[in-house]
């Protein structure tokens, strides 16, 4: 009997750890789960800044990290740089505007995929953004982007 009594208690300290282990790989995914639900929330909250509010201030203060780095081409490094950048498309396309259509996020990294229109008849163009967040702040950007044309090759749309 006391074999069989030992291995009950050994098998249940086993289950035990089992358990314990499993719990904290939850706990992890829950917390990591929430930590890229804030991102994308922050990302779609800046985004509406930059973009539609066009509250740069408020923007440059609460999106972008000290050290954000720049991918995109055709815009300078930096936050001071990138904030200059809007200010200067918000001069010359004072009525453009963005419809984001979805995002998601994986870790510390947010995609973001919307319809851009530089005056509200145009077709526009469709834009993919990836920021890397740090603390809550965009910390890195790429960007990729096509126009909409004005026919396809099929039926379906860009969005």
């Amino acid at each position: 009997m006391r074999i069989g009594t030992n291995r009950f208690f050994g098998n249940a300290s086993a289950a035990f750890v089992v358990a314990l282990a499993l719990a904290a790989c939850q706990s992890g995914a829950d917390s990591q789960r929430a930590m890229e639900q804030a991102n994308l929330e922050k990302a779609i909250y800046c985004m509406e800044l930059l973009e539609i509010h066009l509250d740069l201030e408020t923007a440059e203060r609460d999106c972008f990290a000290e050290t954000y780095i720049q991918h995109s081409p055709h815009v300078p490094d930096g936050r001071d740089a990138v904030i200059a950048f809007f200010a200067e498309r918000i001069e010359k396309y004072p009525l453009s505007e963005i419809d984001i259509k979805r995002g998601a996020a994986n870790g510390d990294l947010v995609w973001l995929h919307l319809h851009s229109k530089r005056t509200p008849d145009s077709l526009g163009s469709a834009v993919i953004h990836i920021f890397r967040m740090e603390d809550g702040k965009f910390a890195e950007h790429w960007g990729v982007g096509q126009r909409v044309p004005e026919e396809a090759a099929h039926d379906n749309t860009m969005f």
